[in-house]
């Protein structure tokens, strides 16, 4: 009775992927990310900077109750679009773990 064992010889195991080579592509992963947040804020900011600026300007103007309330809700909708954009800095910059540290080599704790 001959046994092809030879194809299910499972004595070779495949390369490891090496726990820097993963750190590394997650950091490279991440870094896209931010890369793509900060270009959505800007190209949100932008606009929103504009739509929020005119709407400022009418509201100076004369204008009737029914155009005012128009103009004061887009007003509310550009503000709260800018808060929106405005949390994506933390996605952007995220903030480190904290370590302990010794406080005469911190500069916060002197």
């Amino acid at each position: 009775m001959s046994s092809d064992k030879s194809r299910f010889n499972t004595s070779e195991t495949p390369p490891r992927e090496q726990p820097n080579d993963r750190l590394t592509e997650y950091e490279t992963r991440l870094l896209e990310v931010v890369t793509l947040v900060a270009r959505v804020r800007h190209e949100i900011n932008n606009p929103l900077t504009g739509v929020l600026g005119h709407a400022q300007l009418l509201l100076r103007e004369d204008l009737s109750d029914k155009v005012k309330q128009r103009v004061l809700k887009i007003e509310e909708l550009a503000l709260r679009l800018a808060e929106i954009v405005a949390e994506l800095r933390s996605v952007q910059n995220p903030e480190r773990p904290t370590t302990a540290q010794d406080p005469a080599t911190d500069p916060g704790k002197l």
